[in-house]
């Protein structure tokens, strides 16, 4: 189960009215929980049996914009790469050397982006989208939320 359709289940289970649902797989355990006064969204996902599990939670108002093929806006040609997990963004892989992406790189799907630190874990986080930098919309060594925009790529 990828990125994309994870969102798309939190976003079902949140306008379906369903409390909870439960889904579990041999690599991947989510689990989504409304409340019918204040409605809450929590997703806990364990990707690997050695990573803890991560619990995201947001309201159904503020349900986050976490695709990281979502345009910026309607006219815009640019794609956004997001952050798919809460942590602390770094544009290296140590304090000594370059870092991954500078604007006006090109990148493709398998290309490592940055390192979001989360829980003691360095993440490496890839493009998932080919094109060139455009802008980097966060700044080295501050914290990010899921979803959160880190980068700005033109894909033509």
């Amino acid at each position: 189960m990828d990125l994309k359709e994870i969102q798309n289940l939190i976003k079902f289970v949140a306008k379906s009215g369903a409390s909870e649902v439960k889904l579990e797989m041999e690599d991947i355990k989510i689990t989504i929980k409304t409340g019918s006064e204040k409605s809450e969204t929590t997703t806990i996902v364990q990707q690997a049996p050695m990573v803890p599990q991560i619990p995201v939670a947001a309201t159904s108002a503020e349900v986050p914009k976490v695709e990281a093929t979502d345009a910026v806006d309607e006219s815009s040609k640019y794609i956004e790469i997001t952050s798919p997990i809460i942590g602390t963004f770094y544009r290296r892989p140590s304090p000594d050397k370059p870092v991954f992406v500078e604007v006006g790189d090109t990148v493709n799907p398998e290309s490592i982006v940055c390192i979001i630190e989360a829980m003691k874990l360095f993440n490496e986080i890839e493009s998932e989208v080919s094109g060139k930098i455009v802008k980097v919309l966060v700044e080295d060594g501050t914290p990010v939320e899921f979803g959160q925009p880190l980068y700005l790529v033109d894909p033509s």
